[in-house]
């Protein structure tokens, strides 16, 4: 039986890192990145077990405080190609818990392995927490997409974030990506002069108090809402590098980052795409709706953006009069279904009308069914 372990596999020497993968598949599943990779995939996902290999460039040190820093429960295992003690020494100070020479070593690094991936889940268990105690510093990235426009993922994104936010104590931002023409701010009422791109000036020294300077918060939630500029020339000025800042600041944050993505992909969507957590694709039961999905696959393995482990299919605007049924999706698609949101006209359209958030508060009388399939989502999502 494989392990649960999270474990990172940080190397460019392909000779080392192939004895290393042939040595743990079977046992434990082990991801790959180049050491350019790094602060990428570091802020992506927390990392139970990370093996970096020693890189010729001399940015180990540097690499591993970082790690650390971003991640303090992660172990680091170093293996370097040389014995050096100055090295062994600044690795062990800057937090590698492990040290190995290659190829030396390589014998006692396959047989120590067991007991030391062991002994990190047996103290992982011991120190596990309630699913509801939220710890600051490793929020969560959920992107809402979708190829097709009027897909209904912009409302699936500020009524998920309204459902998180009511439901838990936990703090919760929502961001419209819709750079150019937004379209958050209109369907909760939202009248600001102040956007995303205010932060321009200070991403590169940005912290949660610029965030929560720009953001609007919605009276019945508390719901943080970072709005777009809705305009194209400003939406031209924010870089793909603005975006990796914007989202790993928040999520240091903010325990939940929703993220409500535009129809399209540039530079500024696959950012978001990489840097999020779980991605939920909102796809219509028709048939141009999974042409659309198709080319998004295609598209996304030419990019290099990893889907597999991290994708889901929300199924929107369910109802007996679809062309496509659920059932019949299930062996067409590449992504397992969520969740299915009905076709709720009739109850979803008023608070659209209006301008009116879909969730207020906890204990609501009566919800419509829209909301009550988002909040099984969302509930989902917490356990």
């Amino acid at each position: 039986m494989q392990s649960t372990l999270k474990i990172l596999l940080i190397s460019d020497d392909e000779v080392i890192h192939n004895q290393i993968l042939n040595a743990l598949t079977g046992s434990y599943a082990v991801q790959l990145i180049r050491t350019r990779d790094i602060v990428r995939e570091i802020n992506r996902d927390v990392q139970d077990i990370v093996i970096f290999v020693q890189p010729e460039s001399d940015i180990a040190v540097e690499s591993i405080q970082y790690i650390k820093t971003t991640n303090p429960s992660t172990l680091v295992i170093f293996i370097a190609n040389e014995t050096d003690f100055t090295l062994l020494r600044s690795i062990t100070k800057a937090g590698a818990t492990e040290f190995f020479v290659y190829p030396d070593e390589h014998s006692l690094f396959i047989s120590r392995v067991p007991t030391i991936f062991q002994n990190y889940e047996n103290n992982k268990l011991k120190q596990s927490e309630s699913i509801h105690s939220f710890a600051k510093g490793r929020g969560q990235i959920f992107s809402v997409f979708s190829g097709s426009g009027g897909s209904g993922k912009s409302c699936l994104a500020a009524t998920l974030a309204q459902t998180i936010k009511v439901e838990t104590t936990a703090e919760v931002i929502l961001i419209d990506l819709n750079l150019q023409f937004g379209g958050i701010e209109t369907l909760l009422s939202i009248q600001s002069n102040r956007s995303i791109a205010d932060l321009a000036p200070v991403i590169n020294e940005l912290n949660e108090g610029h965030i929560r300077n720009v953001s609007q918060k919605l009276d019945s939630s508390k719901l943080e809402i970072l709005i777009s500029p809705c305009d194209a020339e400003a939406a031209e000025s924010i870089t793909d590098e603005f975006i990796a800042k914007l989202l790993r600041t928040c999520r240091r944050s903010f325990d939940f980052v929703i993220v409500d993505l535009p129809s399209y992909i540039n530079g500024q969507v696959v950012t978001s795409l990489e840097e999020s957590d779980r991605i939920f694709y909102v796809l219509t039961p028709d048939t141009p709706a999974l042409k659309v999905l198709k080319q998004f696959e295609e598209i996304s393995i030419r990019l290099g953006i990893e889907l597999s482990s991290r994708t889901s299919i929300i199924l929107n605007k369910v109802g007996k009069d679809n062309e496509i049924q659920a059932k019949d999706l299930k062996d067409t698609l590449m992504f397992p279904i969520a969740a299915p949101i009905r076709l709720d006209y009739k109850g979803l359209q008023p608070y659209v009308n209006k301008g009116e958030p879909v969730r207020k508060m906890k204990k609501e009388r009566r919800l419509i069914p829209f909301a009550k399939d988002v909040k099984k989502w969302g509930i989902s999502l917490l356990e």
